[in-house]
């Protein structure tokens, strides 16, 4: 690994150790505007889900959303799946996975930063789920075994990996062959360069390390995943949108 990403690393993780403490103590808002998009654009974090799913969650959990979509929404989930949420942060997607894949279901999270996993396992406690199983790691380096997962989600998390393409090995490592991919992410249009989207927007604010449209599709279909749909919701800068992204495992 080198310097410069071992440096843009820890920035993330302080970034969102941060605001874990801050959501804690209920001051921490969304990405926002510091996702590249102004106050009115960029409609980020838990504004994205329904009052409904709000209500599922402490307000701690709904605080550090700090995602750019609903992957709950996304990822059609069924009773009894085992799900994998990539930097589950504060726990909203894990929490609302595990109500829906049911008791015999399992809803797993993985985030790197201590300060999200005190947080998202205090808020699944709340909320009475005893499904929810929140792991420390990497998401380029998935402490599960391979063939164990139905479903991957992520909630604005893959733009922030300094190693894309071996977080898209790894999904597609760990789902069972037919498994599921259900992602939330910023996606830049192809003509817009990474010196463009780093124009646009901070790293840990998730736009400098987006990948464009292209790159994405690429990317899923070289860690071997089919039927690849990307589609933008909403724009977050220029040229930069929040995107669901859909794959599957062959079976």
């Amino acid at each position: 690994m080198t310097e410069t990403t071992e440096a843009l690393r820890e920035e993330v993780r302080r970034h969102y150790a941060g605001a874990a403490e801050a959501a804690a103590t209920a001051e921490a808002g969304c990405c926002g505007p510091s996702c590249g998009g102004d106050a009115e654009t960029a409609s980020f974090g838990n504004v994205l889900y329904s009052a409904g799913e709000r209500d599922e969650v402490s307000a701690a959990a709904a605080l550090a959303s700090l995602g750019c979509g609903n992957p709950i929404a996304v990822a059609e989930l069924r009773e009894g799946e085992t799900v994998l949420d990539l930097g589950s942060g504060g726990g909203i997607d894990v929490i609302l996975s595990a109500r829906r894949v049911g008791p015999t279901g399992r809803a797993y999270g993985l985030d790197m930063t201590d300060e999200m996993l005190e947080l998202a396992r205090r808020n699944a406690a709340e909320a009475g789920v005893g499904n929810a199983i929140f792991l420390k790691g990497q998401i380029e380096a998935v402490p599960l075994p391979a063939g164990s997962v139905d479903v991957v989600i992520s909630n604005c998390v893959v733009n922030l990996s300094t190693d894309k393409p071996a977080v898209l090995a790894e999904i597609s490592r760990v789902l069972k062959p037919g498994g599921r991919v259900g992602i939330s992410d910023v996606v830049a249009e192809d003509q817009l360069s990474p010196a463009g989207r780093a124009a646009r927007g901070s790293y840990v604010g998730c736009i400098a390390g987006a990948l464009s449209e292209g790159e994405y599709e690429a990317g899923l279909r070289a860690a071997g995943l089919v039927d690849v749909e990307i589609a933008f919701t909403h724009e977050v800068a220029e040229g930069m949108h929040a995107a669901t992204v859909r794959a599957r495992k062959p079976a």
